[in-house]
Parts: C-alpha cells; sequence; structure tokens
C-alpha cells in the first residue's frame, strides 16, 4: 500500500485524502526509528502542502506527482528546511535555495517528506560514516544498507515516502540500491542539475534516484532531467525517457567484471542465468574484455579526493561551517574547526586529495588519472558503438554486518562495479536480481550509452520482467 506513484495516485482518485497518506508514512517513520533513515520530518510543511494540493485535486488540476511523498538526501537543499551533509560541519544550517531537481518535483506537486541520513558529505560506502550514526538495512537491522545513500534507499525499501532522491558520485545510489532490494538510477552526467547538491566531486556527482519500480525511475526521470541555467554543466540534449523498443536488444557483457575472483558465487549464477534468458528470448549477449578494470578505483578515488579538497576547503569555520569554540587565532580557527566539524572519512579524502594536487604529485597522480580517464571513456564509447546495453553486477556480494569491515581499502573496494559509470558519465541502474541464501537481496547493473536512458529503462523493464 502507498508503495509507488501509480498506487497512490489511485488511492487519492480513489476518495483517500492526502493527509492520510501523509499520516500513513508518519506511522511507519515512528515504527522504523530504530533505522535511523530520516534526520528530520518535515512534518509541518508537509501538511501545509497536502492541504493545498489537496485542494488542486478537488478542482482537477493537480500535477503529474500528486499524492507522491519524496524523502531528500541530506545533500540536497531545500528552501527554509535544514541540510547538513550529515556533518557537524553544516550542523542547524538552514538552506536559503532549492535544489533544481526538488523544485521540478514540487512543480508537479510532489510533497518533500524528509531529510535522509547518508555518509557524511556523501564519502562513504555503507553509511557508517554519518555524523549522526550508522542507518540500518530494512531487510535485517544488523546490516548496513550501502551507502552513501543508505538512508534514501532504506526509505523507500521499508515504505517510509514512495520514492527519495540520493546523490551518486561512485555508485552511492546504485549499491545501496543493490542492497536494499530497490531500483537505484544515476542518469547520465548532466542529465540532471547538480544546483542545490552539495558538492562532493563535481565532475561525477549526479543526483539520482529510488524507487520500487522502473516505471517510477522513469517518471521521475523525465520530470527532473534538463537543461538548468543555473547549472552550466547540465546538459541541453533533448530528454527522452519513454519505456518503449522494437527490435531484440544488443547486450553486452564484460569478461573482466564477469569473471572478477571477488564475486560471490550466488550473484555470478544469478547474473548468468539472467544472460541464458536473455538469450533465450531472441536477445543478442555478446562478451567484451574491458583491459582496465584493476585502474578504474584507483583512478577514481585519485580524482574524487582531489575534487574534494577543492570543495570543501570554503568548510572552514570563517567562510563556511562550524568554528570551534575554544580555538584562539586565526590559524588556530582553521585548524580546530576543520579538525572538529569534519569527521575520520572526510578528512582522510581531503589529505588524499591535498596530496594528489601538489606540485610534487601533480603529474604523477592527478594529470595521469585524467589521462587514464579519457582512456575509459574511450574504451566504454567503441563498446557502445557495438551494442545498447552494458549488464554487469552492481555489488561483487550482499550487504556486511555493521562494523564488520574496517579497512578503507577493502570499503573502497565495494564500489568496484559502480565508478566505471561516474568515470565515464554514461547512464547506470541497478535493477533487484535476487536473494541470496544469507536472505539478503543483490541486484544487477544495467548501464547504456550516454544520454540513451530511454533503452535503460527498456532493457531494466526486460529484466523486470524475467525476474518478476
Amino acid at each position: 500500500m502507498f508503495n509507488s506513484i501509480h498506487e497512490n495516485k489511485s488511492a487519492l482518485e480513489s476518495g483517500t485524502s492526502l493527509l492520510d497518506i501523509l499520516e500513513h508514512y508518519l506511522i511507519q517513520i515512528e515504527a522504523n526509528q530504530h533505522l535511523n533513515a530520516y534526520l528530520e520530518v518535515f512534518e509541518k510543511s508537509a501538511r501545509e502542502a497536502a492541504i493545498i494540493i489537496q485542494d488542486k485535486v478537488a478542482q482537477g488540476n493537480a500535477g503529474k506527482l500528486a499524492g507522491t511523498f519524496v524523502g531528500i538526501k541530506d545533500n540536497l537543499c531545500y528552501k527554509n528546511h535544514k541540510v547538513s551533509a550529515s556533518s557537524r560541519m553544516l550542523e542547524g544550517f538552514e538552506s536559503l535555495f532549492t535544489a533544481t531537481a526538488i523544485q521540478r518535483l514540487i512543480d508537479e506537486d510532489a510533497i518533500i517528506l524528509g531529510r535522509l541520513n547518508c555518509d557524511e558529505f556523501a564519502m562513504g560506502s555503507s553509511n557508517e560514516k554519518s555524523a549522526y550514526g550508522p542507518v540500518h538495512n530494512s531487510i535485517n537491522p544488523d546490516y548496513v544498507p550501502g551507502g552513501s545513500s543508505g538512508g534514501s534507499a532504506v526509505a523507500v525499501s521499508a515504505g517510509l515516502c514512495t520514492v527519495s532522491l540520493g546523490s551518486d558520485t561512485g555508485g552511492s545510489v546504485r549499491q545501496p540500491a543493490s542492497w536494499t532490494g530497490t531500483y537505484g538510477l544515476k542518469p547520465t552526467y548532466g542529465r540532471i542539475s547538480r544546483y542545490g547538491l552539495i558538492a562532493y566531486a563535481s565532475s561525477f556527482d549526479q543526483i539520482g534516484t529510488f524507487t520500487t519500480n522502473v516505471t517510477d525511475a522513469a517518471i521521475l526521470y523525465q520530470i527532473m532531467a534538463g537543461k538548468d541555467p543555473k547549472d552550466s554543466t547540465s546538459s541541453s540534449n533533448l530528454i527522452d525517457g519513454d519505456v518503449s523498443h522494437s527490435a531484440p536488444m544488443r547486450f553486452g557483457v564484460l569478461s573482466e567484471y564477469l569473471n572478477h575472483p571477488g564475486i560471490d558465487s550466488e550473484v555470478k549464477s544469478a547474473l548468468n542465468s539472467l544472460l541464458d534468458t536473455l538469450r533465450s528470448k531472441g536477445h543478442i549477449v555478446q562478451q567484451f574484455s574491458f583491459p582496465f578494470m584493476d585502474f578504474v578505483v584507483p583512478v577514481y578515488y585519485v580524482l574524487t579526493t582531489a575534487e574534494a579538497s577543492s570543495n570543501l576547503a570554503r568548510f572552514d569555520g570563517v567562510h563556511f561551517g562550524y568554528r570551534s569554540h575554544v580555538a584562539e587565532g586565526v590559524e588556530d580557527t582553521y585548524i580546530r574547526s576543520r579538525n572538529e566539524g569534519f569527521g575520520e572519512e572526510v578528512k582522510r579524502r581531503i589529505m588524499t586529495g591535498t596530496f594528489v594536487l601538489s606540485n610534487e604529485q601533480y603529474d604523477t597522480y592527478y594529470r595521469k588519472g585524467q589521462q587514464v580517464r579519457r582512456l575509459l571513456q574511450d574504451k566504454t564509447s567503441e563498446i557502445f558503438s557495438q551494442i545498447d546495453c552494458l549488464v554487469m553486477p552492481t555489488t561483487p556480494s550482499t550487504a556486511f554486518k555493521l562494523g564488520e569491515v574496517k579497512d578503507p581499502i577493502e570499503m573502497y573496494l565495494q564500489d568496484i562495479f559502480t565508478v566505471h559509470a561516474n568515470l565515464t558519465g554514461n547512464p547506470a541502474i541497478s535493477v533487484p536480481l535476487g536473494t541470496h541464501s544469507n536472505g539478503l537481496p543483490f541486484g544487477v547493473q544495467l548501464m547504456t550509452d550516454l544520454f540513451r536512458e530511454k533503452e535503460l529503462f527498456y532493457a531494466t523493464e526486460l529484466v523486470e520482467t524475467i525476474t518478476a
């Protein structure tokens, strides 16, 4: 009940009021506080919006998303509401404007329900790095939900909102979607405006969605996508998000991904079974070699930490952010404010990024990383000249237990299959594929060529039909 845009719209048409639907979500949120998905519920503004939109429903002029309640990741700005990036650095900060993506949903009468927990400044793969405590997986609370958009994934998985927004810099939408049994979409870089998204790594970040089905993902995409004069990196390419395709699809598989030694045997078996079924239904499945796989995670962390070092320099206790109460003098204010305001993982990435941007290391790391990124983009483009869609694992395994992974490198490797799409800018989605013998879900990742979301949604529909 109330698990999709269509269900909520049907309930409205049948006489259920928006306040009734809101009350349902408030009860669910209260009953699932142990998951720590919501940092704040915007109950007052949600009620006010529900009353206004209910009148529009009665008059027959409500928008496409009337009845849809949206949870937003805590790095997305919503005017006159708090946003903290789940960091002590921005504790108590209230936004002065609304992110373009959120505004476009509001313009279609969506109601913003609250802000959702995430890894601090979107840096993490488990949602254990929030200043406000870890998020727990709704399927089994002893396990992590994935990160950094873990709160957004859990909110949809547990039915605490209709849909939710996250951000995806290296897999932060797709990885938690895989581990919570939801659909996690990362559109083409520049397809959805980043205006109002607190930056982590500007050439990687992209706002994405969590839904319970592909139709909802396509609806949200079509509403949010498009050129925005407030974001110079947003694309003016025409939007084509229809879920339709006439001919058999040409699928590709990267042998280094499919045969990676780190893949869980049950995940690999389910992936091979899916490929066999696609073949049996007349679709073409080709295998390709991708010789750069060993470089994707190192290059990703070299480039994103460099951008993070630059983007987070403004949070110094003087220009923006938390200011230490015990600092004495200018230099001490900078040092103490940043040391007290940022968590361990954020400080690790800032320091790494500062190192790779230093005069002595710039050519060795940053310039070389950009050159490898170009190789990855060229090779991926070459593959897509021969196929419609790549099929790969979203994650090597299912979720791990809270506190189980302590080594930062091991944590970084959780993104081994998702960072590819961020390095190249391609659209990708995680689709629920199966349930492991341990009782936890896992997904399959689909990727298409730049700005080919139409094919991505169609491929997702095919997989959805097979896995149903």
